[in-house]
C-alpha cells in the first residue's frame, strides 16, 4: 500500500459549555505527515473514547494539558503500521498508541507498543489488557487496598473499568461485592458477571439503593461517578473504609459546582481514606496485572463487553453516548 497523503480526524471545533454538542466537533481531511527517524505510519483500525476526554475539552489546569481548538483530539488506539522508521517495529505490526480520532497517525516509536493478535482480541489492549484494566486492577488493589472478606461497592460498575473492578474483587475474594447502574438490563449483566447484588440508580435515592444492597455497611467503594453515590458510599462506609476515586463523571457536564457530597464530615469519625489516584502512577503494576488478567482470561474467570460503533464520522456521537450511559462496557469506535 502506497503511502497516504490525506487523511481524515476529528478536531475540537469549541469548547462545550456543559454537555458536549455534536457541534463541538469538526471532520477534516488533513495532510499526513512523512514519518522521521525513530517514527512509525500507523494507519488506525480502533480507537476508544473514554469519560475523561470530556475534561481534556475544558481550557482548564489539570493534569493532563486540554486539548487544542482546530486540532485532532487524541487517545488510545490500534493500528496497522504502514511505513517504520524505528528498530522493533515493521510494517505489518499491530500496535497500540495515544493517536486515535483519526485515521493516520504518525508516531513515536517510543510511544507505540506492538501487541500480539494471537494472545487476545487486539480490541482487548484498549480495554481489559490496556489502560481500563490496570486502572480497575490498581484502583481496587493498590489504592483502595482490598482485602478477603470485605464489602466493595462499585457506582458506573457495568462501564469499562467497574465490570472489571467487581470480578477483580470477588477473584481476591471480597465477602461482598455490589454494584449500581443505569439501566435493568445492566443491571441484569452485574449479576451475571458475579455481582452478589446491583441496582438501578433511577430506582430511587442511591443511598436507599445501597443500604437495602449492604445493611451492614461496606469497606471499599471504588468511585466512577462522585456526586450522590460518593455521599451515599460516605454513609456506608465502616470505620477505616477507604474509596479510590477514579472519575466522577456525574458532574463533568457541570455548568455549577456539586451539591454533593453533604456529610463529608462523617470522614473525620469514620477515620474514612477517599484517594484520588491516576493510572500513569501505577506503571510498576503493569507486569503483574498483565500475568493474572491474562489468567483470568484464559480461564474464562473474567468476562468484558464491548460497544463498538463503525466509522471515524460517528466518534463524537460514541463519545456523546458513552456520557449518556449508552455503552455497556468498554466504548470503541472502528475505523
Amino acid at each position: 500500500m502506497s503511502a497516504p497523503t490525506t487523511g481524515r480526524e476529528i478536531h475540537l471545533a469549541s469548547r462545550p459549555d456543559g454537555w458536549p454538542t455534536p457541534e463541538n466537533f469538526r471532520l477534516v481531511e488533513a495532510p499526513v505527515p512523512t514519518p522521521g527517524p525513530g517514527q512509525v505510519l500507523v494507519r488506525n483500525t480502533l480507537m476508544s473514547v473514554d469519560p475523561y476526554m470530556r475534561g481534556r475539552m475544558n481550557d482548564v489546569k489539570s493534569y493532563v494539558p486540554p486539548f487544542r481548538l482546530d486540532a485532532p483530539l487524541d487517545g488510545g488506539a490500534l493500528g496497522e503500521v504502514l511505513t517504520s522508521n524505528a528498530e522493533g517495529i515493521d510494517p505489518g505490526d499491530t500496535v497500540l498508541h495515544g493517536l486515535g480520532w483519526r485515521e493516520y497517525a504518525v508516531v513515536d516509536a517510543a510511544s507505540a507498543r506492538v501487541v500480539d493478535p494471537e494472545l487476545a482480541p487486539v480490541s482487548a489492549y484498549l480495554g481489559v489488557l490496556g489502560m481500563t484494566g490496570l486502572t480497575a486492577y490498581a484502583g481496587l488493589l493498590a489504592v483502595a487496598r482490598m482485602q478477603p472478606g470485605e464489602t466493595v461497592f462499585v457506582s458506573a460498575a457495568a462501564g469499562a473499568v467497574g465490570s472489571l473492578v467487581g470480578q477483580i474483587a470477588k477473584l481476591r475474594g471480597a465477602g461482598r461485592v455490589i454494584g449500581s447502574a443505569g439501566s435493568p438490563a445492566k443491571v441484569d449483566r452485574l449479576l451475571g458477571l458475579g455481582f452478589d447484588a446491583a441496582f438501578d440508580y433511577h430506582d430511587g435515592p442511591v443511598r436507599e439503593s445501597l443500604k437495602a444492597a449492604a445493611p451492614n455497611g461496606i469497606d471499599v467503594y471504588f468511585d466512577n461517578v462522585g456526586g450522590d453515590h460518593l455521599e451515599a458510599a460516605i454513609g456506608a462506609l465502616r470505620t477505616h473504609g477507604r474509596a479510590a476515586i477514579c472519575g466522577m463523571i456525574a458532574q463533568y457536564n457541570d455548568a455549577e459546582p456539586p451539591a454533593a457530597p453533604r456529610n463529608l464530615a462523617l470522614v473525620i469519625g469514620k477515620r474514612l481514606t477517599l484517594q484520588g489516584f491516576l493510572v500513569g502512577d501505577h506503571a510498576g503494576l503493569r507486569d503483574e496485572f498483565l500475568g493474572e488478567m491474562a489468567g483470568w482470561l484464559r480461564s474464562g474467570e473474567i468476562r468484558y463487553d464491548e460497544t463498538v460503533v463503525d466509522g471515524l464520522d460517528n466518534a463524537p456521537a460514541a463519545f456523546l453516548g458513552l456520557l449518556r450511559g449508552e455503552n455497556l462496557g468498554k466504548m470503541l469506535v472502528r475505523l
